[in-house]
């Protein structure tokens, strides 16, 4: 699973952006940014339609952000999240119908990878060294913690209802952590209410998730390059164009730990209770919900390059596998043809 709490995210440039500094006199062309629960957000519209203001796409954004850092964000000691987690016992807690939404997109995909995703596994992340309350000398847990830990972890213990809204905690001590699909799922409101406003050329960056639709200032489909998985580097690998659907990346090449000797991955499997062993260095997922392919590329960086890519495959994803060769510094790539349709040339402008 992605480390805990909010940051930029692995994997995306975020080169389109660049477009709007050379579009600086054009007054069509609208860039906003700012910071939020502990990462940043990007908003870049071609063209404001008549009669819609900047400060209604300022509102329209701003009222998104106060919802998922009101209910969704752990880095917000009062949020809906950090009071559900706070709360031990198993009865039913009553909850917002965002977070039950959430949970729900989260649930989803546990499902269907086996439990690859898991948003109960923030205490093994911890254990390992990563994330919001790690230890301060990240070492490997005792083999009879990492068991301990695994009975208050698991996607199966977390239960839902819909009417009234409300979910329970299958065991006391369990947590709940959105950080591997609540940049997503702000990502994919914004864009709605982009929508709702007549905005129908914009691309939406929050932590390095990305959502696009229409045709970007210079009258060209939005492109966003996937970097190069090499630590202390930013190269582009990969460039995709976006309409109408957005891109997360998930990879292991930024934060790791080193412990006794081993590099140690940031990516935890919530089954075993241990970090990813294989050689996958970063998988990127294409999704119509920026929720889903963010929940996506977690669960396929869990599964590694041929379980993960068997999977992708069956449920006809859009993803690209970037794996280590043997070779020092070199890379193997597979995708899937969903992947494919949205690649263009490695010499295209961005």
């Amino acid at each position: 699973m992605r480390d805990a709490g909010w940051r930029w995210g692995v994997g995306l440039l975020g080169a389109a952006m660049a477009l709007f500094a050379a579009c600086g006199r054009d007054p069509g062309p609208l860039q906003l940014a700012g910071s939020t629960m502990g990462t940043t957000y990007s908003v870049g519209i071609a063209q404001l339609p008549d009669g819609t203001s900047r400060a209604a796409v300022e509102d329209a954004i701003a009222d998104v952000l106060r919802q998922a850092d009101a209910h969704l964000s752990g880095w917000n000691e009062q949020s809906e999240l950090v009071r559900f987690n706070a709360r031990v016992g198993t009865d039913w807690q009553p909850v917002s119908p965002l977070l039950l939404e959430s949970v729900a997109q989260a649930q989803s995909v546990s499902a269907a990878t086996g439990g690859a995703f898991d948003i109960t596994v923030g205490p093994l992340v911890r254990a390992w060294g990563f994330g919001a309350g790690a230890r301060r000398e990240p070492s490997a847990p005792a083999p009879e913690e990492q068991t301990q830990l695994l009975r208050s972890v698991g996607y199966q213990k977390l239960e839902l209802r819909a009417s009234p809204p409300a979910l329970r905690k299958g065991v006391p001590s369990l947590e709940i952590d959105l950080d591997g699909i609540a940049p997503g799922w702000a990502v994919d409101r914004i864009a709605a209410r982009l929508e709702a406003l007549g905005i129908h050329d914009y691309i939406v960056e929050l932590g390095g998730e990305v959502r696009a639709r229409g045709l970007n200032p210079a009258g060209r489909p939005w492109r966003v390059a996937i970097e190069t998985p090499r630590a202390g580097e930013r190269q582009a690998y990969a460039v995709i164009e976006l309409d109408g659907v957005g891109v997360s990346t998930s990879g292991d090449y930024r934060d790791y730990r080193e412990v006794e000797g081993r590099r140690i991955s940031h990516t935890i499997d919530p089954r075993t209770g241990a970090p990813v062993a294989h050689g996958l260095a970063s998988v990127t997922v294409v999704h119509e919900s920026v929720a889903e392919a963010d929940a996506w590329a977690t669960a396929l960086m869990v599964l590694g390059p041929e379980e993960g890519m068997a999977l992708a495959t069956r449920e006809r994803l859009g993803a690209l596998f970037i794996r280590r060769d043997v070779r020092e510094g070199s890379f193997v790539e597979s995708a899937t043809p969903e992947f494919a349709r949205v690649r263009v040339s490695p010499a295209a402008r961005l």
